[in-house]
């Protein structure tokens, strides 16, 4: 557990570079569905796409104090639309990845309690839905913690490392979904 408060805030274009070495660092890319190479043109790129007008995407970054006391983005995570259909609006698919150096101190729940509350709060979001490959059990044990249940195996999912690897595709549903009226209404 980090002893440094975690700050949590949506990306921003001059994130692209934290998000190429997060996402790249090896550690990191072997439990993710990104391919090896990443660059910040890349992200600069997918930032611009995922950050424009009209996008309902949430994408968020996690921020600890350097050495000198400064704020280093050492995480991301967002929630992204299942696809256009509108009988999926209601559904999106979550994505993380946390900076070796950042894992084990609570940047992981920090984000995972950032995206649900603005899922259940703020999106009009029933379901979050993601896959995991079914050798990760730090992730699985965060997602099971925040509610998520395996609804499947997909055998030979995503190649990783010249090897076909399966994967749990799980999801959130909303614990407490909206509904009409409030306090002052019957």
């Amino acid at each position: 557990m980090s002893t440094h408060p975690i700050h949590i805030r949506r990306a921003v274009l001059g994130d692209a570079a934290a998000f190429a070495r997060t996402m790249g660092h090896p550690d990191v890319l072997a439990n993710l569905m990104q391919l090896p190479y990443t660059s910040e043109a890349l992200w600069q790129a997918r930032l611009t796409d995922i950050l424009a007008p009209g996008k309902t995407d949430l994408m968020l970054v996690a921020e600890l104090p350097d050495a000198h006391g400064d704020p280093q983005v050492v995480a991301n995570a967002g929630l992204h639309p299942a696809g256009p259909a509108l009988r999926r609006r209601h559904a999106m698919s979550l994505g993380m990845a946390v900076h070796p150096d950042a894992q084990g101190q609570g940047v992981g729940r920090a984000l995972m309690q950032s995206l649900c509350d603005w899922a259940e709060h703020w999106g009009q979001v029933l379901r979050i839905e993601l896959t995991v490959f079914v050798d990760n059990a730090r992730a699985i044990a965060l997602y099971e913690r925040f509610g998520f249940r395996q609804e499947g195996r997909h055998v030979g999912y995503a190649l990783r490392g010249g090897r076909y690897i399966d994967v749990f595709s799980m999801a959130r549903l909303h614990p407490d979904p909206p509904r009409l009226g409030g306090p002052d209404q019957a």
